[in-house]
């Protein structure tokens, strides 16, 4: 009796100390959740699943802040007048762009999503902007109407050098990999010379190729899960890391990402974590968030009110990526620092090593393929195995048709031979400096034309800050066009920039900005009544819940 006694009781304080074991673990991980809905990706999805589409009429349009009918007049009038200097300027354009949206899901998605949506249909029916651009010289964008735009969007990160740069390039390419073809399966010879640099940038032992930065994620992953036995990875709140499930918990994937945990960025709770918990494979990294840390990707179509921030300390943030690393190090977690947006951007190579953090996996991409499309993976020859020794069934299977496909493989040699060259080498002198200035530049002009506009940026990335509470601030995209610079369908979210952009060309850039917002502010846009970025959000929420109620 006695024996059973103890060995119950022992049961019991066995399961109560596995209980508060359990219990301190899950509060551990709650603290180091970022408590923005962007830590918190479940509350977020359902969140988003109670919004309730609606769509303000032209009277509430151009009065969503309360103005009175004198503000919201004018704002009428400059938004009339946008609409016809549209139409007038960019009508081949925009009627190509309306012809092919209804068979191309793509532009229709970005073209819901330029503007908050409650304005959205409004502006599509009177706003719409072209998707179509027929020539580049140098920085300028030519549209099917002759209009001569300045790029302000890098092509979404490729665009690094410059246009011609590529053009150069990808006519290199195509005379180096003709005579092969698109001949799949057998490598072209330029294939050792591109693993043999990239060998050399990273650091690392191998190397494999993709055909795109999601997918060269999608094997770090699997490879870091595959050697460790473990199923977790981390990823920190608002990082991107490509449209896959596992890598985007929450709004945009339909199935929940269970073995994603999404912490917070330069947390000491989230080093806590990763040193006590034995489930986590992997660690996944993106140094633009540098820009806006624990903050999603910045777009005109969330701007709701003024509460955008952003604003890069790269020597904090190099600080708390050593104490990353050295915390995985300790404990057995693949360190993957993902360089697809960045890489060869702030260095000629990897940001990650430029500050003296040495990752165990590097993802690679955009500007890599020499305007070409393609993913990278490298990394320690034991983390880059797909098969084991001592059980040659267990493998990890990672192949892809048109991997290392000559053309490809071509651009990317022409690329990483003319990054050596002077030249390349001369752009990356002064680069931080440099463009940091030319951010000050901007502000100053903005400032002195008594603005309520600013930017913050990240070397050549850059993003559009606004000073004084409003609801219209995504406007100013539109008059940045009407002025001549082009922009991604994120808006005013972000701009990049090539790295030869000389000093007269940004001159201009800074000349047609301020014009474009001196427009804004002369149309009323930031004329509204004297509301707090709070109200303004708050006036947004009774307006979506009035909506859910009426459905």
């Amino acid at each position: 009796m006695e024996k059973r006694t103890f060995v119950a009781v022992a049961g019991a304080v066995a399961t109560t100390l596995f209980a508060v074991s359990k219990g301190r673990e899950r509060l551990r991980l709650s603290r180091a959740k970022h408590p923005s809905l962007g830590g918190h990706v479940r509350m977020a999805k359902r969140v988003a699943g109670q919004i309730s589409f609606y769509s303000h009429p032209e009277e509430r349009f151009f009065r969503a802040d309360g103005c009175d009918h004198a503000v919201a007049a004018r704002r009428r009038d400059g938004f009339r007048g946008l609409s016809e200097l549209f139409a007038e300027r960019f009508p081949r354009t925009l009627a190509l762009t309306a012809e092919t949206r209804a068979g191309l899901s793509d532009l229709q998605f970005t073209g819901r999503y330029r503007v908050p949506f409650p304005f959205a249909e409004v502006v599509r029916a009177k706003l719409p902007t072209g998707a179509f651009v027929e020539r580049t010289e140098g920085a300028w964008l030519i549209d099917l109407d002759g209009n001569r735009l300045i790029d302000c969007t890098g092509s979404y990160g490729v665009n690094l050098f410059g246009s011609d740069f590529y053009k150069e390039t990808l006519r290199e390419a195509v005379a180096t990999a003709e005579p092969l073809g698109a001949l799949l399966g057998a490598y072209h010879p330029v294939v050792a010379d591109n693993v043999r640099r990239l060998c050399a940038l990273s650091g690392h032992d191998e190397v494999s190729f993709h055909m795109s930065g999601t997918e060269a994620v999608m094997q770090a992953v699997r490879l870091a899960r595959y050697h460790t036995g473990k199923r977790r990875l981390v990823r920190f709140a608002g990082a991107y890391h490509g449209w896959w499930g596992d890598v985007q918990p929450g709004i945009g994937n339909p199935v929940p990402a269970d073995h994603t945990l999404t912490l917070a960025e330069m947390s000491e709770e989230t080093l806590r974590v990763l040193a006590t918990r034995q489930d986590i494979a992997c660690v996944l990294v993106n140094p633009l968030q540098a820009l806006h840390p624990n903050a999603s990707a910045p777009s005109d179509g969330q701007l709701v009110d003024s509460a955008r921030r952003a604003g890069a300390d790269l020597d904090g943030y190099a600080r708390w990526l050593h104490r990353l690393a050295e915390t995985c190090r300790a404990n057995g977690i693949v360190l993957i620092a993902d360089e697809v947006f960045v890489g060869f951007r702030l260095a000629p190579g990897s940001l990650l090593r430029r500050v003296g953090v040495e990752p165990d996996l590097i993802t690679w991409g955009k500007t890599l393929g020499g305007g070409l499309p393609v993913g990278v993976l490298t990394g320690r020859a034991a983390l880059m195995k797909r098969w084991r020794d001592d059980r040659p069934v267990d493998i990890c299977f990672a192949r892809g048709t048109f991997n290392a496909h000559p053309y490809v493989m071509a651009a990317m040699d022409s690329f990483l031979r003319r990054l050596e060259t002077r030249p390349v080498q001369a752009l990356y002198d002064g680069l931080d400096a440099r463009w940091d200035a030319r951010a000050a530049q901007l502000n100053a002009a903005l400032a002195d034309a008594g603005l309520p506009v600013s930017v913050a940026n990240l070397s050549t990335i850059w993003t559009v800050l606004y000073t004084r509470p409003s609801r219209y601030n995504w406007m100013l995209q539109y008059y940045l066009r009407a002025e001549g610079l082009a922009l991604s369908w994120v808006g005013t979210g972000r701009l990049i920039f090539s790295l030869d952009m000389d000093d007269a060309l940004f001159d201009e850039i800074v000349r047609r900005f301020v014009t474009a917002a001196r427009a804004m502010h002369a149309d009323g846009w930031w004329s509204g009544p004297a509301v707090s970025d709070k109200q303004l959000r708050r006036m947004a929420l009774r307006e979506s819940l009035r909506a859910r109620l009426m459905r």
